[in-house]
């Protein structure tokens, strides 16, 4: 008997240790990923896999079915591949951009079908069941075909597994269906297992087609093809030239050829007949240099890795890099908002070089070479206030890689990136963030990159007049201290450009270049001339230096047109100068007045969590004492009206990763209130205690701990660092990464 009980109680406790054990399996970072998150409400996310900052995604492509306008070249402004409402996939994308606002990529599109090959995809498009989405996994059921498709990802190399019913059964490899504008395509098909090509793309927001660039891929399938072959499509230059190439408007198929084809809407197909279930893998490196490359990519990646193998390695990766930041309490929904936000800013920028270290440089003149990672995907009039900060901060190794590719940029372009895509640079939006970001880097402590010549650049983008492509505008910025009606959104540029100054001086003060610190200062601070003190707004202004008339606040709203502001009115801006807030404080007429101004944009209904002007506008409370509590409370509320476990939410285009900034931030409790400047200012933590892992390499410490004490679920109280108390809501980055615990205080 008590043998028996010995027994039991063993058995007991083995089993609480097994269940234990699925629990803290369960619980690892990766684990509350959720990627559906920002794919609808315009968040522009994407549900498949990819690899930390990797090359390759995979994701559903459902844009183009029959319950939408068919996605044909032109005939639509889509900028992402996949939108939750839709139900018909038509293939799936093996690269694609996260979270923008232009259309680019979302091509190189494979697609499993059963029967007789066709190749009109809104005839083999198919609704789907079973959708499930995790980290570095993406799996549905096709329901046409009742096929089971399940996907993942290496660094380059998409992998793609299909599992097929006895029968007849196709793998369609479609060149011609995309979110992009631009026309041509090659494809070869080199055995029964292996298709090489390129697909042109690189019309982002309306770019140039002289802009064009190669995608190079090769796929690789680990069952060979009883029959293949690739079929063309008719351009839109039918008639004569169609019936001189003998297919008469119908599309030419071409069975069992290995000959190279060219052209716009081209793909292939691999035919097999099963006489019982069967799973085809499908493998497909990219490249932006070649298809040798493309091929290279992939056997050194995953090679003759099994599908689980490669979900494994990238799983693990993903894990470790979201673990850097571990949080404890909070709610299983907070956990999840809060991994997904660092999980999608850590998509881009995302690397660019091959696996021998060759990529484009810009300009695609010639083939650069790295031995560290060269980074594209700089949406910088976007990520300059937040994300690179959060990057110095937990992963600095990759923002110095960042800015030293910024730098290989300059060298190669003659300016700092602006909106760079794959070597392209894009020149879109305002401003000459690429300064701000390199600063801001620098005076966190990470300087193991050239700042003298970062330096010069800087300087090059504020003080060369002509055809400077960065600032355009800038001689009236110099002379004027502003940008007039005859130049592009001249209040929010003017904006743009005093941020850029204010880093650049601080940066000057930093290398001990008094007289240009001095200077842009002073240049960061020219918006107080585009203040009305009337109306306490800023406004513009016509060439002659009058006001523009008629004047409307609100107009600008929703991205309409506006003369004076782009993306956004004269209230979201208002407060876009973090540089000078006391300055701005002191032209409103104190701090009441301030706080007056401030609270009617919530008020009446103008702030827009959606875009960035007015991002920081919450945080801006922490500078009227006594009123700190509206931060906290705002900043609380805010994430929970906007942020939230569903496809929905996002407040609007995640901008490669900049709304999910804020939320990691906010959710942490501090924020990096003015870009450049190497400060924080805190709220209140989302959770009980926050640990973020701190790279020994550019910090002295393992690790700082953020920790919040709840009485009751009131105002901030007190701020401890390491047991002393803050005096007010404001703390350095050298205080805060070289401190052990900082410590809310709730009443």
């Amino acid at each position: 008997m008590v043998l028996n009980k010995s027994i039991l109680l063993k058995t007991a406790c083995l089993f609480m240790l097994f269940f234990n054990n699925i629990k803290v399996a369960a619980q690892q970072p990766a684990d509350y990923v959720n990627p559906f998150i920002g794919t609808s409400n315009y968040g522009a996310a994407f549900p498949g896999p990819i690899a930390p900052r990797g090359m390759a995604s995979i994701s559903p492509f459902n844009v183009a079915g029959p319950q939408n306008l068919p996605l044909e070249k032109d005939s639509r402004w889509l900028s992402n591949p996949y939108v939750n409402e839709n139900k018909f996939i038509t293939g799936f994308s093996q690269v694609n951009l996260s979270g923008v606002g232009c259309p680019e990529l979302g091509v190189i599109l494979l697609m499993p079908t059963t029967g007789e090959v066709e190749t009109n995809h809104l005839k083999y498009g198919s609704t789907y069941s079973n959708e499930i989405a995790k980290t570095a996994f993406y799996g549905v059921t096709l329901d046409k075909y009742n096929v089971k498709a399940s996907f993942t990802a290496s660094k380059r190399v998409g992998v793609s597994k299909f599992t097929f019913p006895k029968g007849k059964s196709n793998i369609l490899l479609n060149l011609g269906l995309g979110l992009t504008n631009e026309e041509g395509a090659m494809v070869k098909v080199v055995s029964s297992t292996e298709i090489e090509g390129m697909r042109s793309v690189g019309s982002f927001c309306y770019n140039s087609p002289e802009d064009a660039y190669p995608v190079y891929f090769v796929a690789k399938f680990s069952k060979p093809a009883a029959k293949f072959g690739v079929w063309k499509k008719p351009s839109k230059y039918e008639g004569i030239e169609a019936q001189w190439m003998g297919y008469n408007g119908k599309t030419r198929m071409m069975d069992n050829t290995i000959k190279t084809v060219v052209g716009d809407s081209i793909g292939t197909y691999f035919s097999y007949d099963f006489d019982k279930e069967e799973t085809v893998e499908v493998k497909i490196g990219v490249s932006y240099v070649s298809i040798a490359n493309a091929r290279e990519n992939l056997e050194k990646e995953t090679g003759n890795k099994s599908f689980d193998a490669v979900y494994k390695e990238t799983y693990n990766e993903w894990n470790e890099e979201l673990s850097k930041i571990l949080v404890e309490g909070g709610t299983k929904e907070d956990k999840t908002i809060f991994y997904t936000a660092l999980y999608h800013t850590l998509i881009h920028p995302n690397t660019l070089n091959d696996y021998n270290g060759e990529y484009p440089e810009i300009k695609r003149s010639k083939i650069g070479k790295t031995d560290g990672t060269r980074y594209t995907v700089f949406s910088l009039w976007d990520t300059y206030r937040n994300l690179h900060q959060l990057m110095s901060l937990v992963y600095p190794k990759q923002q110095s890689n960042m800015v030293k590719s910024m730098l290989e940029m300059y060298d190669e372009n003659g300016w700092l990136p602006k909106w760079e895509l794959n070597s392209t640079e894009t020149f879109t939006m305002v401003g000459d963030p690429a300064s701000i970001v390199i600063a801001d880097t620098y005076l966190k402590g990470i300087r193991d990159f050239d700042v003298q010549k970062a330096y010069k650049a800087m300087l090059k983008g504020a003080d060369q007049i002509e055809n400077n492509p960065l600032r355009p505008g800038l001689r009236d910025y110099m002379e004027k201290g502003f940008l007039t009606t005859n130049d592009r959104g001249p209040v929010s540029t003017t904006q743009e450009y005093n941020v850029s100054d204010y880093s650049i001086s601080l940066l000057a003060k930093a290398l001990g270049k008094t007289a240009d610190a001095e200077r842009f200062k002073n240049r960061s601070l020219s918006y107080r001339k585009l203040f009305d003190k009337n109306l306490k707004l800023l406004r513009p202004r016509i060439a002659n230096g009058n006001w523009y008339e008629p004047f409307d606040p609100v107009s600008g709203a929703n991205f309409e047109e506006n003369v004076g502001f782009i993306e956004g009115n004269a209230w979201q801006y208002n407060f876009m100068v973090p540089h000078d807030i006391k300055g701005l404080m002191k032209l409103m007429g104190g701090e009441k007045a301030f706080s007056a101004q401030l609270q009617k944009i919530f008020d009446i209904k103008q702030f827009d969590m959606a875009n960035e002007p007015d991002i920081a506008n919450p945080y801006l409370f922490n500078y009227v004492k006594g009123e700190e509590w509206k931060t906290q409370q705002m900043v609380k509320k805010l994430v929970r009206e906007y942020f939230q476990n569903k496809p929905s939410g996002l407040p609007g285009n995640d901008d490669t990763g900049t709304m999910s900034a804020w939320l990691v931030y906010s959710m942490i409790g501090i924020y990096p209130i003015s870009p450049g400047d190497p400060l924080y200012t805190i709220t209140t933590p989302m959770f009980d205690k926050v640990t973020i892992e701190l790279d020994s390499k550019y910090y002295k410490n393992k690790n700082i701990v953020i920790e919040r004490e709840v009485n009751k679920d009131g105002k901030i109280n007190k701020i401890l660092l390491d047991g002393k108390t803050l005096n007010g809501y404001f703390i350095s980055h050298d205080d805060f990464v070289n401190g052990k615990t900082l410590k809310v205080i709730q009443n």
